[in-house]
């Protein structure tokens, strides 16, 4: 059952797919029309209902986590589309979708770049229809999500533009015009979707709060806590008072913001700030690999470090890292970094500068990457699939 409703997903949900390293459907964006979005759900929901109807009760240990695991992956899209209802309220998820598409064609070079480019064609043709689909179902849009979806669609040419153009390199005069023609036409389209959702800007929800009682069901059936929205709130509120009062035994209280000042060189150029990453994260993992402190397989892929696209610069101003993906033969990840600038405001930079190895700890090894990467070789295929937040992030801070 699980086998199933993973490939399932996957096949209707390409873009997701590519980027996991599964290009079975990468000519292919995600139908986000009414019925199919409906379909979805329905489909969804009734796999949940079949999944709490079975008698576990004399199953072996095993088999019973992998039933929770299984019956939590189900609660979280449900959750999706009975509460958040993303695809009513936030302009992103259609963004992303193209922003996306094209990102996971571009990021790794899993196949020839006229394959690539064929399939970036496909989906720019796509795209003009999907973002028609999304002025149709954003019936209550939050101005939050509409703001950062306007500063993407805004921020994507270069993505669309030299990014992309890297792959037309093999393409025929006549496929190359097509990629062109079929670029400049979903540029248009979320350029024009962009300035859809400011003429109506005015008019939407500030932001719109799940309730206590929603965020109660979701930290129970899909991250599986014991804990309530209250107990969550005072973990938070005594984890602040504890930095807090290590900031205060500092000898100087301006030692808890980063400084570049304090840097003893400063990158000259992005160039300079990637290398300067890179040489660091070679470092830690000599250091781990010496001092025998953490095993890192035989598997592990190379952790790069690349210049974050502007099309994600809005939702990801600190960058991100991007593990291998699940279905990806290669297990080497990315962690994409802010554009650098020396005189910047930006948190990340300014501490990426001073000292990037605790970003680099955290997003890499001994942190995300390594932990994401040793996931991803599990056998069974349903704790392979389970992407707990809440351990992500827990192994990766600590």
């Amino acid at each position: 059952m699980a086998s199933e409703y993973y490939r399932w997903r996957n096949q209707n949900y390409p873009v997701a797919s590519s980027e996991e390293g599964l290009h079975s459907w990468d000519d292919s964006l995600t139908d986000y029309s009414e019925r199919a979005i409906g379909a979805r759900r329905q489909h969804v929901n009734e796999l949940l209902s079949q999944v709490k109807a079975m008698p576990t009760e004399t199953w072996g240990r095993d088999d019973r986590i992998d039933w929770v695991l299984f019956r939590a992956q189900l609660e979280r899209e449900t959750f999706w589309g009975r509460i958040l209802k993303f695809e009513e309220t936030n302009p992103q998820t259609y963004v992303n979708e193209c922003s996306t598409a094209i990102f996971s064609l571009l990021k790794k070079e899993y196949a020839p770049p006229r394959s690539r480019a064929l399939a970036a064609t496909a989906r720019l043709k796509q795209m003009p229809a999907l973002l028609e689909q999304g002025k149709q179902n954003l019936k209550k849009p939050v101005r939050l999500y509409a703001q950062l979806a306007i500063e993407s669609a805004r921020s994507i040419d270069s993505l669309f533009g030299a990014s992309l153009m890297t792959l037309a390199k093999d393409l025929s005069p006549e496929e190359r015009q097509e990629l062109v023609r079929s670029r400049d036409a979903a540029l248009a389209a979320l350029h024009g979707f962009a300035d859809w959702l400011e003429q109506g800007l005015r008019g939407m929800a500030t932001f719109s709060p799940m309730g206590e009682e929603n965020y109660n069901y979701l930290l129970k059936n899909v991250y599986l806590l014991p804990l309530n929205a209250e107990q969550v709130a005072m973990l938070g509120e005594a984890e602040l008072a504890r930095y807090q009062g290590l900031e205060a035994l500092l000898p100087e209280p301006g030692l808890a913001d980063p400084d570049p000042k304090r840097s003893k060189t400063i990158p000259r150029d992005q160039q300079a700030f990637l290398a300067a990453y890179e040489s660091r994260e070679s470092e830690m993992i000599q250091f781990l690999r010496e001092k025998a402190l953490v095993t890192l397989p035989p598997y592990l892929g190379a952790f790069h470090i690349r210049q974050l696209p502007e099309a994600f610069k809005p939702t990801n101003p600190g960058g991100f890292m991007n593990p291998p993906g699940l279905y990806d033969k290669d297990g080497g990840g990315f962690y994409f970094i802010p554009t650098y600038n020396p005189t910047s405001r930006n948190f990340y930079i300014r501490a990426a500068i001073e000292d990037p190895r605790p970003i680099l700890g955290h997003e890499g090894i001994p942190g995300h990457f390594l932990q994401l990467s040793i996931a991803k070789h599990l056998q069974n295929e349903i704790r392979r699939e389970h992407r707990d937040g809440v351990f992500i992030e827990g192994w990766a801070l600590y």
